[in-house]
């Protein structure tokens, strides 16, 4: 099945002030993307940019790119009138100051999303180290979000529960993508509710992917068809969805209550290459997705805009 979205080039000029959603593709999503069962070519950089432009998101969330590959960003993301963000991976404010620094030359990064890669840092020492990245943050001028995942120092949600209720200034990316399959969550109990619902209300964007107890990233089955009203033509159930929806609905209404004129929640289609997609065998012993990434990251989108819709 296909799902389609509307050629929408101009879907970033507004005179409108007031807080807005902007929908995300994530570049590291985009890998791979244009082989099917192992048949055919990965899709060009500039093929790429433009499909997501003709797509109609309203930007991207990539990674900070340096010298002529700077200069081939910049005539792409002005060619598509798309806006930019990228991903950052430090241990320490000083990494994080510098990498912010070099984002802030490059001119036109909107925020820095922010895996902070101290999984075992706890305590004081991780409430210090978060407090100094929001300085730094501050300091220089770029929203830096520190992303809800594995293998960080948020990987686990009690402690990010702890670290949100001793700073007022962390502010969130959430992607409970990863609390749900790390706590092994195939139902969502009333305790775990709680305390995702704490984090909500630090929400400064959102990453779409859904996951169960087991995996990071699930395939929903999609039948119908999209139109220009949104996703309420399509036909979708995954017994997980009952939870991630409400959640995104939950972040976008918390972040619309303290929203700023101009101020923009991203919302970030992000549904990784393998191992993150699950595969299996095809033709010649070749790993074959069992899901159509680009499709999946469309309905996303749509699901998005119809949620915005409630606010």
């Amino acid at each position: 099945m296909e799902v389609r979205a509307e050629l929408n080039m101009n879907h970033r000029i507004s005179t409108k002030s007031e807080p807005r959603l902007e929908v995300l593709m994530s570049w590291w999503g985009m890998n791979g993307l244009g082989v099917l069962n192992g048949i055919g070519e990965e899709w060009s950089m500039e093929e790429k940019v433009r499909r997501i432009a003709e797509a109609g998101y309203d930007g991207i969330n990539g990674f900070l790119p340096e010298g002529r590959e700077a200069e081939h960003w910049n005539r792409l993301l002005d060619q598509y009138n798309l806006s930019y963000s990228v991903n950052a991976y430090p241990k320490t404010a000083e990494e994080l100051d510098a990498f912010l620094r070099k984002a802030k030359s490059f001119g036109r990064v909107d925020f820095v999303n922010v895996q902070v890669i101290r999984p075992f840092l706890v305590g004081e020492q991780a409430v210090q180290l978060l407090s100094d990245m929001a300085e730094v943050s501050h300091s220089v001028g770029i929203p830096a979000y520190i992303e809800t995942h594995r293998g960080t120092i948020t990987q686990d949600l009690l402690r990010t529960v702890e670290y949100a209720k001793v700073l007022p200034e962390l502010e969130l990316t959430i992607d409970f993508s990863h609390y749900v399959v790390a706590g092994e969550m195939h139902t969502v109990s009333a305790e775990a509710e709680m305390l995702l619902q704490t984090l909500l209300s630090r929400t400064k964007s959102i990453h779409a992917r859904v996951s169960n107890g087991e995996q990071v990233q699930i395939d929903i089955p999609v039948f119908g068809s999209v139109n220009e009203e949104g996703a309420k033509d399509l036909e979708f159930e995954h017994p997980m969805l009952k939870h991630f929806t409400p959640w995104w609905l939950g972040g976008m209404r918390s972040w619309r209550q303290t929203a700023q004129e101009n101020e923009v929640l991203p919302f970030v289609c992000e549904l990784g290459p393998p191992p993150y997609a699950i595969t299996v065998r095809g033709p010649d012993d070749a790993p074959c997705e069992v899901s159509d990434r680009w499709t999946q990251a469309l309905l996303f989108a749509r699901i998005a805009r119809s949620l915005w819709k409630q606010i």
